[in-house]
């Protein structure tokens, strides 16, 4: 199961939590004994590490996190891999891209933007200068205050955050995505299936990675791709099962599950329905072939 991480905070009452529309603070305590964890967000997020370590892993590159580090996350769907040595504690900054974009429109005068790229990783490792650790323990410090915190203090302080890392250079890449955001009202489609079409998710939570309603989804998915979404997927994952397979030595039960199926039954029965052989016989036959090649 992947978990959608904000949903998650934002229904959570034992944790510490200041929300809003476009923005929540999280104080997240997570213990020793959980390891690994697979979660996705419609949301982007800024993780800043109070204390302990841990790993996290995008589509193809992972980021080690220990206390003092920072990483701005976009909307999408991470492993993440916890140690052992202390508990990890971290504040997550929740913040809409909606937000992001009106401070990068009512900001121009004072952010500089270089050439943008065309593609942007999924993660970006922020630069923690004194004056923002201060600002992040600052934040930390609301927990203890009784009483309700205004939401206008907490909208300047996001606003404080967003300076503090547009004014940095260090962090230019993540600004020239910030930038990208004043430009691009709607997510692609076409990028966000392809990454994440391996993962268990509902539609209605593909939708919300998308930024649209599932109605609006299911008509600009079948515009772009010419299928359903429950088609195209189930084909997709098909044959990305089908390349772990011949590729990989993950048992059955692994790539079943690696490849977005929520069962082995099922997914025998569609790999059976759609290559003729199940999985195990299809490897075989697979190998075989292969092993009389190299002969």
């Amino acid at each position: 199961m992947t978990l959608d991480v904000f949903k998650y905070f934002k229904n959570s009452t034992h944790y510490n939590r200041l929300i809003s529309d476009d923005y929540m603070f999280v104080e997240y305590k997570c213990p020793i004994d959980v390891e690994k964890f697979k979660l996705w967000t419609d949301i982007p997020f800024i993780t800043y590490v109070i204390s302990g370590k841990k790993d996290w892993t995008s589509v193809n590159k992972t980021y080690p996190l220990h206390s003092g580090d920072a990483l701005f996350i976009r909307k999408g769907i991470y492993n993440t891999k916890q140690y052992f040595e202390e508990d990890y504690c971290t504040i997550l900054f929740f913040i809409t891209e909606d937000f992001i974009r009106r401070f990068m429109t009512n900001n121009t005068s004072f952010i500089k933007s270089t050439s943008p790229k065309e593609k942007y990783d999924q993660i970006f490792p922020i630069h923690v200068t004194n004056s923002i650790n201060s600002l992040f323990l600052s934040v930390f410090n609301y927990f203890d205050m009784e009483g309700e915190i205004p939401k206008e203090l907490v909208e300047i302080k996001f606003n404080e955050l967003l300076f503090n890392i547009a004014l940095d250079p260090i962090n230019k890449d993540l600004i020239n995505f910030f930038n990208t955001l004043k430009q691009v009202e709607k997510t692609s489609i076409h990028d966000i299936m392809m990454k994440n079409f391996h993962y268990d998710l509902q539609l209605e939570e593909y939708a919300r990675l998308c930024g649209r309603s599932l109605s609006t989804f299911k008509r600009d998915f079948k515009t772009h791709f010419k299928e359903t979404p429950g088609k195209w997927l189930n084909k997709k994952r098909l044959e990305y099962a089908k390349t772990l397979l011949e590729n990989s030595e993950l048992n059955i039960n692994e790539i079943c599950y690696e490849s977005g199926f929520k069962n082995t039954s099922h997914f025998n029965s569609s790999f059976k329905k759609k290559f003729e052989y199940p999985p195990n016989q299809y490897r075989n036959k697979h190998v075989t072939k292969s092993l009389s090649f190299l002969d």
